[in-house]
Order: structure tokens, then C-alpha cells, then sequence
């Protein structure tokens, strides 16, 4: 009882006895806020002030960011769920992601948010902020006329070709050609009649250059910058786009031919046998007796090549030459990515359309060769339906003839890899068999 009233004396005058055991005690209690400051910040001397207040910022971000990154709620409003890995995780990981900020800010590529100038609350909850570094949706360069596509499905005696070229002295393979193949590529290049000219039937725009293992979208806008309307109502290249979607892209789909599909490849058969490249083609492999010299039969070869259904990614019937190389697969086991898919058509179609997000070119080969706008033979990366093809290889405003006759070629008088000149380029054909059957066939620029 004295000691209660002498301590009771001795707070009344402001002299606390206890003033020792608190100065024994404090520095226990600041090493426990110092090393509860050195978890949040990883500094020695975050002040007590600060730490408070991240506590209670910390507190309502770990409940707000595990509640929407799919993290178990709260069982009581007031219980606080802390970020996953400790708070100095967290505290690294926001400085990370302002380090991003900051960077992407300085390339123009920012992946956060952006006040946009001078927008009000409109309501819908984005307090005048508008999400950035998506690029915005391309606009296709314009609509494409397909009516005349739906006639290539009737009967063959309703179909009416374009006249044959005059047989020339052209077609007929030297024994130059016929003993090298690089010789015989390049006289399919100069017999292309209908190749386009760049900036004159079309434009293009190669953006900016990147490494295949780069994902950043190097492309603004899209590829195509414009195609001349009658492009596509060319004979074989209106037929060849009436082909593109006969085909479910979907590797390992059961392809179901119906009758009039079957009619659309025979009529592009037959079409493009009326142009030089095919009827050059046809002289030179039957020069060398890998096809026959009756038209007829030649006729049902190239049909079979290009659109014999086989056996890819475990399902009998599910792909052909044609599909693959032109149109494009997606492969369905493991990662998803995108298989073949080496025509400019196609891509222009499917660009058109919005299915086909350009990302750029990838840095050739050849030092000081960067692609532009008269480039016709590019490497890209785009993605297709949502899907990455991380490297392609076309060539840009040829035929279809001369790529049928090429890749033709190519597969009954070559190797699996094929060193060849064409007009500029220097290109390896490679193609690829599935026994007697073409898998793949595209061109790599040198």
C-alpha cells in the first residue's frame, strides 16, 4: 500500500519510477517496429509513422488484390489477408511494377493506365483513364468482294475460264533448267505474268524489326495498307480465295468435303493450268519423266498433291497440302501455335477480316537487308485467331500458279532443302513429305 501511494506521489510530480525499465524495454519494442519496418521495406530506418501507414494501406490492398486474383475472401469484413510471399514480396513487387510503369512510359509503349486530357467521370467507373499499350483494333483495308466466289461452286459445265496463254518457246525447259533447279525456279519467276507490282496493285507496311524470341508487338498498324480492287477479281486469284475456307483450321478436325468443294478444286486446277508457270512445270517434270505429258492426267496429280486428305495430329482425313501451307493449321496438343500459313492472300484476307494481328518483321539474315515496302519476300510473326506464329515465311504479291508451280517443283525434282535464285532473292525452298505426300513447303530468304 506504500508503495502504491509513493508511486501515485511520484506521477503526480511527473517522475515516473518506472522510467528505466522503460528504457530497457524500448529498445526491444523499436527493434521489434524496426524489424517489422526492414520486412515492409527492407530499410533499416523506415519511421514508425510510415510503417503505420503502409500497414493500413497494405491491409486493404491484401484483401482487395486476393479477392481478385481469385484468393479466398475474407471470412470476416475486418480480417486481413495479406499478400502471398510476405510483405517485402509485395513491396519489391510494386516497385517492379513501377519500374515497368516507367520504362513503358519512356518507350511510348506504356502498359498501365493514362489520364486521358481533359475526361470526366462519365459514369462507368474509369475516372477518366482509358487502357493503353493494346493496340487499338486495325481496320481492315476494306471489304472484300466475294460474290463472285459463290459461282466457282457450281457444276463444271456452268464454270467459264480465262483463255489459255499462247504456247511460247518459253515453256519449253533448257538443259540449263533441267539440270539445275535453281535455274528452272527462276524461269517460273519471269513467266509470274500476274505477279503484282508493290505500291502500284498493293502497299505494304513492314513496321519495326524484332528477334523470333521477342513477343512486343512491333507493328502500329497492319501489314496491307491497301489492294487494288481487281486483284481479287483476277481469275486464278479469285478462285484461289474461294478455296481458303473449305478448311476447319483446328489441327486434327475430321475435314468433311462436300461436292461442291470438290468442284472449287477443280475448277482452280483448272484454271491455273491455262497460265505459263503450270504449263511450264508440267513440260519440265515430264521432260524428266516424273508426270505424264497428257494434260488430263497431269490435271489429277495436281489435285491429288494439293488436296489428297491425310493423316496430321492423329485424326486420318484431317489435313492436306493445301490446308497446310496456305491456309494454316492451329496445333491443338500441348501449347497451341499456329502451323503453316505461308500465303500473302490468306494473310491479307484474314487481316482484313480482324482474325490476323501483324506484329512486326523478324531482322533477315543478310546485314543491311531490311525489308520495305517493295520487299516480296518477308519473314513475319503475327498472331492468327488469337494464336502466336512466332516465324513465317512468304512471298508477297505472286501468283498462285507460280507458288503452285514452285512448291510443285520443288517437291517432285528437289531435296528437302532447295538453294534457289529467283529474280533478288536468294531463298531456300524447304520442303517437307509425308511419304508421298507433301506435309509443308515455304520459302526462307538467305
Amino acid at each position: 500500500m506504500d508503495g502504491l501511494i509513493k508511486g501515485l506521489i511520484h506521477v503526480a510530480l511527473g517522475n515516473d519510477e518506472r522510467d528505466d525499465d522503460r528504457r530497457d524495454s524500448e529498445p526491444r519494442d523499436e527493434r521489434s517496429r524496426s524489424t517489422w519496418a526492414q520486412v515492409a521495406s527492407g530499410e533499416q530506418d523506415h519511421d514508425e509513422s510510415a510503417t503505420n501507414q503502409w500497414n493500413r494501406k497494405e491491409e486493404n490492398h491484401g484483401r482487395k488484390q486476393d479477392w481478385e486474383s481469385g484468393g479466398s475472401r475474407p471470412s470476416h469484413p475486418h480480417q486481413t489477408m495479406q499478400p502471398e510471399g510476405g510483405r517485402d514480396d509485395y513491396r519489391q513487387s510494386q516497385q517492379n511494377k513501377q519500374n515497368l510503369y516507367n520504362e513503358n512510359e519512356n518507350s511510348g509503349r506504356n502498359e498501365y493506365r493514362q489520364p486521358q486530357g481533359g475526361r470526366q467521370d462519365d459514369g462507368n467507373h474509369d475516372d477518366g483513364w482509358e487502357t493503353v499499350g493494346k493496340k487499338h483494333p486495325k481496320q481492315p483495308p476494306h471489304k472484300i468482294q466475294t460474290d463472285q466466289w459463290n459461282d466457282y461452286k457450281r457444276p463444271a459445265s456452268d464454270q467459264h475460264y480465262s483463255d489459255e496463254v499462247e504456247f511460247s518457246a518459253n515453256f519449253e525447259p533448257t538443259k540449263e533448267e533441267l539440270h539445275d533447279l535453281s535455274n528452272a525456279c527462276n524461269k517460273l519467276w519471269e513467266l509470274d505474268l500476274n505477279r503484282l507490282v508493290p505500291n502500284k496493285d498493293y502497299q505494304i507496311d513492314c513496321g519495326e524489326g524484332k528477334k523470333i524470341y521477342e513477343k512486343e508487338d512491333m507493328a502500329q498498324g497492319s501489314l496491307f495498307t491497301w489492294l487494288k480492287e481487281d486483284v481479287l477479281r483476277k481469275p486464278t486469284f479469285s478462285r484461289f480465295c474461294s478455296l481458303l475456307d473449305n478448311y476447319n483450321p483446328h489441327e486434327g478436325y475430321k475435314e468433311q468435303v462436300t461436292s461442291q468443294e470438290l468442284q472449287e478444286q477443280a475448277a482452280f486446277i483448272e484454271e491455273i493450268c491455262r497460265t505459263a508457270p503450270i504449263k511450264y512445270l508440267q513440260k519440265y517434270l515430264a521432260y524428266k519423266g516424273i508426270v505424264s505429258d497428257n494434260i488430263q492426267d497431269f490435271k489429277r496429280t495436281m489435285t491429288s498433291l494439293w488436296f489428297d486428305l491425310y493423316n496430321r495430329g492423329g485424326t486420318s482425313g484431317s489435313s492436306s497440302a493445301f490446308e497446310h501451307v496456305f491456309v494454316g493449321e492451329i496445333k491443338q496438343k500441348g501449347e497451341q501455335e499456329v502451323s503453316g500459313f505461308h500465303n500473302w492472300l490468306q494473310f491479307y484476307l484474314e487481316e482484313s477480316k480482324g482474325k490476323v494481328d501483324y506484329q512486326g518483321y523478324i531482322y533477315p539474315r543478310r546485314r543491311g537487308s531490311v525489308p520495305d515496302s517493295e520487299t516480296q519476300l518477308l519473314t513475319v510473326q503475327f498472331e492468327w485467331n488469337g494464336v502466336l506464329k512466332s516465324l513465317s515465311s512468304s512471298f508477297i504479291g505472286v501468283s498462285p500458279e507460280f507458288e503452285i508451280a514452285l512448291y510443285t517443283l520443288c517437291f517432285y525434282a528437289g531435296q528437302e532443302e532447295n538453294h534457289v535464285q529467283m529474280g533478288p532473292y536468294y531463298v531456300n525452298i524447304k520442303c517437307y513429305r509425308f511419304g508421298n505426300k507433301m506435309g509443308s513447303t515455304f520459302p526462307i530468304a538467305e
